[in-house]
């Protein structure tokens, strides 16, 4: 069988890839929905849902460092990476053990693609049209909800000391676009540039992500009253988790308007 990652690399395997090692969290979680959790041997510490996941299959090491000698224990017939998540040096890495397929998201669209891409590598693709028929569903219903809102200038803070926050180029500002979040950040020079508390002043609400750094309402409290500007505690995993998670995300998202 032939397929492609969203490098338009090419592979060609002989049969359906029955080993898999995951080093994307989001991407993890898809794979056992698509219904393949016998056929992940091996996931990252950041591979937390399911939560018993962790539990159950081999520990390889994170997003930007891996145990590489774990890795080639576990043979696998695949590595799924993310070229954002994971390093070139990684998948460079793992290349030398088995196939690496990457994906490359910074949409909603390529997001629903790299689903369609994964069910058919894996010959899931009923149940991944399954997954993204619910996710087209839910968006649409979110798209009447949100038309009458009124577009806010948010900041979508991922870390502080110092304050980091979503860049343009990312698939969270994508998300924030369609919640009629208006970034303020306005340059794709960087992905996630820093910004002091002045620069935070420009947006009418700040969203503190609980992810990668654990935000919570003393950071709120604090920016409240640093910036006189509306703060929101959000489940990061809702804007930049990328695969079957997007079926509840539109829904989640109509709690924040």
């Amino acid at each position: 069988m032939q397929c492609k990652d969203q490098l338009h690399t090419v592979f060609e395997f002989l049969q359906t890839p029955k080993r898999i090692v995951s080093l994307v969290p989001s991407q993890t979680e898809l794979l056992i929905d698509l219904g393949l959790k016998k056929q992940v041997v091996g996931i990252t510490k950041f591979c937390t849902h399911p939560t018993s996941l962790k539990d159950e299959k081999t520990i390889v090491g994170g997003t930007k460092t891996i145990h590489l000698d774990k890795i080639r224990a576990l043979q696998p017939d695949i590595i799924i990476c993310n070229k954002e998540e994971n390093t070139k040096e990684i998948v460079a890495l793992c290349a030398t053990i088995a196939p690496v397929w990457v994906s490359d998201i910074y949409t909603l669209k390529d997001a629903l693609e790299m689903i369609s891409l994964l069910g058919t590598l894996f010959e899931k693709e009923e149940k991944a049209f399954d997954i993204i028929t619910n996710i087209r569903n839910q968006y649409t219903l979110f798209t009447k909800f949100i038309a009458q809102k009124n577009t806010k200038k948010v900041a979508y803070l991922i870390w502080q000391k110092p304050f980091m926050v979503a860049g343009v180029n990312t698939f969270i500002n994508n998300l924030l676009s369609i919640n009629k979040f208006e970034n303020i950040v306005k340059t794709p020079a960087s992905r996630y540039p820093e910004l002091d508390i002045e620069d935070l002043k420009q947006a009418d609400l700040i969203l503190l992500s609980s992810e990668p750094f654990p935000f919570s309402k003393t950071h709120l409290k604090a920016l409240e009253k640093a910036t006189q500007k509306q703060v929101l505690l959000v489940d990061g995993a809702y804007f930049s988790w990328y695969g079957s998670r997007l079926q509840n995300a539109f829904r989640y998202f109509k709690t924040l308007h």
